[in-house]
């Protein structure tokens, strides 16, 4: 059964409080169905800036995208989880992963680990968020039972398996470490690769009454009336992906509105991804597209 589109929008810069709230509100006066934060030294805190944005607005709901676990203790990040659940009216959705900037840790001082260290401990986290947040003791108590829903990034095979088994949105990034960068740097995966990846998912969520809501960010969203320019400039930075890929790639959005909103039905029949979000500075270019596809 095809899933209707849902839209969300990553917000990553904070400015005041009041540009902060009138934000929020121009992004559920475009539609956004979703208002999201990520986990990342440098940009907001995650949990007051969803309370703030929950304030300030009416209609979306408001989540992670995504925590990097290894930031976490899964203690104290159920109760973060809890309070703001609370302080949201049961609005908020969870996204977690690995993480992917070592920088990162290292300023914070925390372990890098291998790469299967960070997925050790993402399912340590998840398996704990699940016991404690749908413990009838646990104080706070989330307001959405057994817990807010959970969302998992990644794409790695062990990260689609635990998706499979206990998340209620699969979040597929698209990209994977650059071969021989530093820590952190990520190039495109092809559509080819990616379309895997989803299948992959699929497969490993074959016993599921209902497989998760299957989600995408896109990197870009440029409204012109050359596409294929715009994908000409961007080759150099693309990291090996080809003209044609970038064309094909849900990641870049571009073309007229109508254009990009065939893009995003096309993406939907080929990947599954119904649930799309955008990063802020394309907030404006992308709503006239969720009206196109509104009801879609």
């Amino acid at each position: 059964m095809t899933r209707p589109f849902r839209f969300g929008v990553s917000l990553v810069a904070l400015g005041s409080r009041d540009a902060w709230r009138a934000k929020c509100r121009r992004a559920e006066e475009l539609g956004y169905d979703v208002l999201l934060v990520p986990d990342h030294l440098g940009a907001p805190a995650p949990f007051p800036a969803l309370v703030a944005a929950a304030g300030a607005t009416r209609r979306p709901r408001v989540g992670t995208f995504v925590l990097n676990a290894g930031f976490w203790n899964p203690a104290l990040l159920a109760r973060e989880v809890a309070t703001c659940d609370r302080l949201t009216g049961g609005r908020l959705e969870l996204g977690l992963g690995t993480g992917y900037v070592r920088s990162e840790h290292e300023r914070a001082g925390l372990p890098w680990g291998s790469p299967g260290e960070r997925v050790d401990h993402l399912e340590r986290t998840v398996a704990e968020l699940d016991r404690l947040l749908s413990d009838p003791e646990h104080v706070p108590s989330p307001r959405q039972r057994p817990r807010p829903p959970l969302l998992i990034g990644g794409n790695g095979d062990r990260v689609l398996r635990l998706a499979a088994r206990r998340a209620d949105i699969a979040a597929f990034t698209g990209a994977r470490q650059a071969p021989g960068a530093p820590e952190g740097v990520i190039h495109l995966i092809s559509p080819d690769e990616l379309e895997e990846r989803t299948a992959a998912y699929r497969r490993f969520a074959a016993g599921r009454d209902e497989p998760a809501e299957p989600n995408h960010l896109v990197q870009r969203v440029v409204v012109t009336d050359d596409r294929r320019a715009v994908a000409r400039e961007l080759v150099p930075y693309a990291l090996g992906a080809t003209e044609e890929e970038l064309l094909e790639h849900p990641a870049l959005l571009t073309g007229s509105v109508g254009q990009i909103a065939e893009q995003v039905r096309a993406h939907r029949d080929r990947y599954g991804f119904s649930y799309i979000c955008v990063l802020d500075p394309f907030m404006e270019a992308f709503g006239p597209v969720i009206e196109e596809l509104r009801g879609s």
